[in-house]
């Protein structure tokens, strides 16, 4: 990705990470009056102060830590005093779009473009923030494209780590587009899963521990194709197709001669073109309805090179206990008027009380999701 189409008179803002541009998105109002909701769900800003906001990860206290895009910041979110706002603490700054955050036995990770990085027994220490040490350096990088890193521990204990192609589409072998995981110390480096353009969201599965993750479709084939991927792993080192094959069943013009798609892993489900499908949470609280529980909860921060704007929403799927998917539904929408977007969501952060955090990297805030209707 490397611009931005903003509202209909065609403003274009560079989204090569320059300085300007994440100014400019923080500086953005968020209007959760303005979303749309299904009956009895509210949604309200838990804090406007959190510039970039992408990754959200949870403490074992409570702590809610927020990646970000742009700014090279950390954010620990605290809870204020008598229902007040929450505290917005700084705890990293100066790093290289570290949009991902993983919290694992007390510690916080953090991803840097060329490393991971980790604070030790950080909720003892959000006032004074240890400083940042490299668990695993030298990962691959080159200019271009999806050098951000969204982050996550698995049910194994490993740290489960995307290296992005560095392009919207190029032949990368096996060195790129890819997903790799590694002990907490960065040592036992492994493959995955390959043929993955850029995964900046993925999660596993309660009580099967299956991987899902969503994968962005590249660009410039026009509005409708290819689509967005919800996709599945179940086995280590299966391939899902990029740069030869996109959505399951379309060859890619230029890198697709000799590589069939039935060659490789088709997607779950299609999330539609451009949405730019990013974090995603299955939801085992009790405060939604049942239609929404142990489905999947996925934010979409929305296109940038479509005629009319598609996404920037989050979206919620019916997953059943053996893989099975009903189509998405919408949980909240209205991120954009009239073509004109202010606010992107990037990750959904469910809580123990069964709310939804959604993380907005354009208005700089956190929503909270809450049901009061009929939970039955």
């Amino acid at each position: 990705m490397s611009s931005c189409r903003l509202g209909r008179h065609g403003i274009v803002l560079s989204l090569f990470l320059g300085a300007s541009f994440w100014h400019m998105a923080a500086q953005a109002a968020p209007r959760p009056e303005a979303l749309q909701l299904p009956a009895g769900f509210h949604i309200a800003t838990y804090t406007s102060h959190v510039p970039g906001a992408r990754e959200m990860a949870l403490g074992d206290r409570g702590t809610i830590f927020v990646g970000s895009m742009g700014v090279g910041k950390v954010y620990a979110l605290t809870d204020g005093a008598d229902g007040h706002a929450p505290q917005v603490r700084v705890v990293a700054h100066g790093l290289n779009l570290p949009v991902g955050v993983a919290f694992h036995q007390g510690d916080l990770y953090i991803s840097d473009t060329r490393r991971i990085v980790v604070l030790r027994g950080i909720e003892d220490r959000l006032d004074h923030p240890p400083t940042p040490q490299t668990v695993a350096d030298n990962l691959p990088y080159r200019a271009g494209d999806h050098s951000w890193k969204f982050i996550a521990f698995g049910p194994d204990g490993k740290l489960y780590v995307p290296i992005g192609a560095p392009c919207n589409v190029c032949d990368i072998g096996h060195e790129f587009g890819r997903l790799i995981r590694m002990n907490p110390d960065g040592t036992g480096r492994e493959d995955v899963a390959y043929g993955i353009r850029n995964t900046v969201g993925f999660t596993w599965q309660p009580g099967t521990g299956a991987l899902w993750f969503t994968d962005n479709g590249r660009d410039m084939m026009g509005d409708d194709i290819p689509s967005d991927e919800l996709n599945r792993i179940d086995r280590v080192g299966q391939s899902f197709g990029f740069p030869y094959c996109h959505q399951g069943n379309i060859p890619d013009p230029v890198y697709g001669k000799g590589h069939p798609c039935d060659g490789f892993t088709p997607p779950v489900l299609r999330l539609g073109a451009h949405v730019a499908a990013l974090g995603l949470r299955f939801y085992e609280g009790t405060m939604f309805p049942a239609m929404y529980r142990s489905g999947l909860l996925i934010a979409e921060h929305g296109s940038w090179n479509r005629s009319r704007l598609s996404g920037y929403r989050v979206v919620a799927v019916p997953v059943s206990a053996g893989g099975g998917v009903g189509p998405a539904s919408v949980l909240v929408d209205g991120f954009q008027h009239d073509e004109t977007p202010w606010g992107r969501p990037a990750d959904v952060q469910p809580l123990p009380d069964g709310s939804v955090l959604v993380s907005d990297d354009l208005a700089g805030a956190i929503y909270r999701l809450t049901y009061d209707g009929h939970a039955g």
